[in-house]
């Protein structure tokens, strides 16, 4: 077990030193909201909010902590889901908030340089008024691209697009000694040893606090529409998906929700959608230079899906229309959050085999008596998992929460899919980690750990325990 040292005034004093007064925040209101992420997870009080704004700063802390064996964890906006900004053992949060400038969009390379507390809407809307886009986009609108880089996030547009770590070309980050190191840049290949930046990715701030990121962007294109599709049943939408991906029709998006999300969404912006009676939907987007091209994409989805179980499509052709469809779909984790409490399953599974989690995700419902909803990015077979509450006393949906979010990552990992495919693992799924990857690829992610990290005070207690 490691021996941890406390925020004492004296060290208080040395980081108001490097921060200044407006750097420290350590009033309980602050100290609260920087316990938490929105997981289940009870809160842990930090002994101090640190709020540094450059690089130089964050490095001066680290050297600082690490000199001291103070625990630190490096938070974002913290709509994490799995208590990955949960300080375990007290210590200093490190909010990167107030390091949130664009530094460059450089057309000429299509890359953006930013910092850690950029939200990733306001990097959208930079790009996009340039005609450029930053293809990753979790649901989350309001997280921030170091949060993003920590989990490797996905999306809506993870389907045609990829996840996160395919667009990081580079990032500076600061070891938890205070050292820097500076991984890839703008030049677009790179075979120079070990590859370190696909390392700090998806590390989920155990490894190393990232201060700069250098950003791919794409030319964003000129058309785009949106279908939304009805379906008789369940597992006719499913499987739908498949058939589509079948067809060689690429999507940017491929959405699936079911008929409880939808009265969820309709509920909480207090509007109605175009369908609310029926068991499941889609929500499928296309995008082209051509609006033949579109056209044509969107007539091959609405074929297959009248065929395979489709009740209408409804077409959002203008951007009024789609931008208020999507923000019934990016809604959905708040307004659950709204009216129920809920906890969350982000397995990731082969999209051929959807249709099979679906319905073991039924069989788990009436086993347990539980009621669960499926939302997910259903192109890449990143399904959500929505466990509700409902009507449960709290401490018996407690004790079933754990046996159902056991069966359901099971489940998962039967069907050749994966632990998280978005969240992370942070403190709340570490126990199932081995599920998926074995002992030995634990072991070798603690060496690590203990090589970049050996004191163990960077996000200690997260992912694994050492």
């Amino acid at each position: 077990m490691y021996q941890y040292g406390r925020v004492t005034p004296d060290i208080k004093s040395k980081l108001l030193e490097i921060v200044g007064s407006e750097g420290i925040l350590e009033d309980e209101e602050e100290l609260s909201k920087h316990s938490h992420d929105e997981s289940l997870m009870p809160p842990h009080l930090p002994e101090v909010v640190v709020r540094p704004s450059s690089s130089e700063e964050v490095s001066k802390i680290m050297r600082l902590a690490y000199e001291k064996r103070i625990p630190v964890t490096p938070q974002g906006s913290r709509t994490g889901l799995s208590g990955g900004a949960n300080p375990l053992y007290g210590g200093i949060a490190m909010t990167l908030e107030g390091m949130n400038r664009i530094l460059e969009i450089d057309e000429e390379n299509l890359m953006a340089v930013v910092e850690p507390g950029v939200l990733i809407m306001d990097l959208h809307q930079e790009t996009e008024k340039r005609g450029l886009l930053y293809p990753p986009d979790p649901g989350q609108e309001s997280g921030t691209i170091g949060g993003n880089i920590s989990t490797n996030a996905g999306g809506v547009r993870g389907m045609k697009y990829g996840v996160t770590r395919d667009y990081v070309n580079g990032l500076e980050a600061v070891l938890p000694s205070g050292e820097f190191i500076s991984l890839g840049g703008k030049a677009m290949k790179s075979s120079t040893g070990y590859e370190l930046l696909d390392l700090i990715i998806g590390s989920e701030g155990t490894l190393a606090v990232v201060t700069k990121a250098t950003l791919k962007l794409v030319p964003k294109p000129q058309h785009t529409a949106l279908a939304y599709i009805p379906f008789n049943d369940v597992k006719g939408a499913a499987k739908a998906v498949s058939e589509i991906v079948r067809r060689r029709v690429m999507p940017y998006a491929l959405e699936y929700v079911e008929q409880h999300g939808v009265l969820t969404a309709e509920r909480y912006l207090g509007r109605s959608l175009p369908d609310h009676s029926h068991p499941a939907y889609l929500i499928v987007g296309v995008e082209g230079n051509r609006e033949e091209e579109v056209e044509r994409d969107l007539e091959t989805v609405g074929e297959i899906c009248m065929e395979g179980g489709g009740v209408e499509v409804y077409v959002a052709d203008t951007q009024t229309r789609q931008r208020q469809l999507w923000e019934a779909r990016k809604c959905l984790f708040d307004a659950y959050k709204a009216f129920w409490e809920i906890d969350e399953v982000d397995v990731c599974v082969p999209r051929s085999r959807i249709p099979d989690y679906i319905e073991g995700v039924k069989r788990i419902m009436e086993t347990y008596g539980v009621l669960i909803s499926n939302i997910g990015h259903a192109g890449d077979g990143n399904v959500h998992s929505i466990i509700v509450r409902g009507e449960l006393e709290r401490d018996r949906w407690l004790q079933l929460l754990e046996r159902v979010t056991e069966r359901l990552i099971e489940l998962g990992i039967s069907l050749g899919g994966t632990v998280s495919g978005e969240h992370g693992i942070g403190y709340t799924k570490k126990k199932y980690l081995p599920y998926k990857v074995g002992r030995v690829q634990v072991e070798l992610m603690k060496a690590i750990k203990r090589a970049f990290d050996p004191h163990n005070i960077l996000n200690p207690g997260k992912v694994f325990d050492l």
